[in-house]
């Protein structure tokens, strides 16, 4: 695995331990994955990760696993600016 392939696993699977010990209807900021995943250290090192932790997220929609909301409605991430949560996907 790449180092590249092996960030965005680490951030999906972040993204997944981070909803799972939340309530139910929670969501989570991304950087919140990205600070994870970053670890101990400067700002800049978690920061670097915020476009792969959003590229994550639109992997984890695509999968079905999960929205992307902004202001509380659901928002398509290929398209969302700006600050976004993530939560578990409600059903319809």
């Amino acid at each position: 695995m790449t180092e590249q392939a092996n960030v965005d696993h680490l951030l999906e699977e972040q993204i997944r331990r981070l909803l799972d010990n939340r309530a139910e209807s929670a969501s989570i900021c991304i950087s919140e994955a990205a600070r994870a995943v970053a670890g101990e250290g400067d700002d800049a090192d978690w920061r670097a990760l915020m476009e792969p932790a959003r590229a994550a997220a639109r992997r984890l929609v695509a999968g079905g696993e999960v929205e992307v909301t902004q202001r509380g409605a659901v928002v398509d991430p290929a398209t969302a600016r700006g600050p976004i949560r993530v939560r578990r996907r409600r059903a319809e």
